[in-house]
This record gives C-alpha cells, structure tokens and sequence, in this order.
C-alpha cells in the first residue's frame, strides 16, 4: 500500500500534470508545423523553384525487392519490401523542425517580453507597518529638534520656535 501512495502522490503533482499538459499540446503542436510545412511552406518553395518539388517522396533505392514492376513511389517501393534511403523525408522532418524551433523561440521571447513589462509596470510595495511608524517618528523628532543653522558672516544661531540655544 506504502507503493501505490507514494505512486499516487507522484502522479498527481502540479509537475507532473502540467508535463503531460505539454507534451499534449506538443503533440497537436507538431501536427499545425507538419501542416504548416507541408500546405504553406512547401507550395511557396515549389513556386520559387518553379518547379513541383515534393521532398517527401524524394529517395534513392538501395535494394529493390526482386521481380517489382509496380510504381516508383516511395509508399509503393516501402510496402513491396524496398530498401529506400529517404533522404527527401529528412528534409521535410528538418524543415519541420527548424520552423517548430523558429516558433518556440518568437513564443518565448514574447512571453519573456511581457513578463519584463508586468514587472516594470508593477507598483513598488508599500513599506511595511513598522517602518512607516518609525518614519513618522523620525520626521517629528527631526522637527521638534530643527535649529536654523549661524549664518556665514559668524553672527550667533537664533533659536528656533521661542526655545533658547543650550550650549
């Protein structure tokens, strides 16, 4: 029982729940940036290359299985047992991956951004009780005991307030 308690303790921490939040969320993240690459990214490429350049089913065949007659795409080639080197697959997951890290880095720099703002913007605290209190003491004594300093010219301080100078 000591086992599933300690178990459960784990499993239902704050760390633990927002770590399988965001690896969900990277999930469906990842499947917007494949989508991104695939129906935005790539048709702008093959527009300026001026061609249909389609990395995913670019590949050189290693090993072709013996007696295949069928087409000459990649699926066709993988499921009829052919030994493919896919390198136009590796461009594709590198693309991917370049503008999921591109992303990450804008999201986190605005995020870093308006956090320095929240704190720029965000009031000093009001000093606490006690210090306020001893302020107040201090300024009033500063007060009582104020006297106008002798004048440069060497002539004897006046008292402040009627009280006379005590030497």
């Amino acid at each position: 029982m000591a086992f599933v308690k300690e178990f459960r303790d784990f499993a239902v921490k704050g760390n633990v729940i927002d770590l399988a939040v965001g690896v969900i969320i990277g999930a469906a993240f990842g499947q917007i940036v494949n989508s991104l690459v695939k129906d935005v990214v790539m048709p702008v490429v093959n527009f300026l290359i001026g061609g249909a350049v389609d990395f995913s089913n670019k590949f050189i065949v290693l090993r072709m299985p013996e007696g295949y007659s069928g087409a000459m795409t990649y699926d066709d080639l993988t499921k009829a047992g052919a030994v493919l080197f896919a390198w136009g697959n590796f461009v594709t997951i590198l693309i991917n991956f370049v503008l999921l890290a591109f992303i990450i880095f804008w999201m986190v720099k605005l995020v870093n951004s308006a956090r320095r703002k929240s704190e720029v913007e965000a009031p000093p605290k009001a000093p606490a009780e006690d210090v306020v209190l001893l302020r107040e003491i201090r300024d009033s004594l500063q007060n009582r005991n104020t006297v106008v300093s002798a004048p440069a010219t060497g002539t004897p301080a006046t008292p402040v307030a009627g009280r006379p100078l005590t030497p």
